[in-house]
């Protein structure tokens, strides 16, 4: 009985630590927003916006606003991929639409192996840059929720670079 209590207390303190170090490797952004259109207007803004910023042949004149690539879309959900041309550093970008009264939409962007405080403005922006790029934040009912906590460098993030 006592073996069992220690091989399940051992797979939990190996399970946090992974989880710990997995954490202390990545640079993550989360940012909530809330639109009084459709979802589905919604989604097919991100993703035409995504789909027009694909990887180009130069992104010279573009900064940051370039170099996106669609992973998958279905139904409330959105998966894409930002490479940043000046870092080469890859996030990962996830949607996920609620439809309500309003449509919901939470933002999460997590850089691959690096918790470079830099990235995180690049995650922000990485988000960001699709938000304005698709004209979403002139739709009605925008409104856009993170802080420094739960997306470091919104606070200071210049996403017109």
């Amino acid at each position: 009985m006592d073996l069992r209590y220690l091989l399940i207390a051992s797979a939990l303190v190996l399970g946090a630590t992974l989880t710990i170090s997995l954490a202390d490797r990545t640079s993550h952004c989360k940012v909530k927003w809330l639109f009084g259109i459709p979802c589905e207007t919604v989604q097919g803004s991100l993703v035409s916006q995504i789909k027009a910023w694909q990887i180009r042949q130069s992104c010279l004149y573009a900064g940051e606003r370039c170099s996106y690539e669609l992973v998958s879309s279905i139904p409330y959900v959105i998966k894409a991929t930002h490479t940043s041309p000046s870092t080469r550093r890859v996030s990962d970008l996830e949607f996920l639409l609620e439809q309500s009264t309003i449509c919901k939409v939470t933002g999460e962007a997590v850089s691959e192996f690096t918790k470079d405080p830099a990235d995180n403005s690049t995650n922000f922006c990485s988000l960001q840059n699709l938000m304005s790029g698709s004209k979403l934040v002139d739709a009605e009912g925008y409104k856009e929720f993170s802080n420094k906590w739960i997306c470091p460098g919104f606070d200071t993030a210049n996403c017109t670079l």
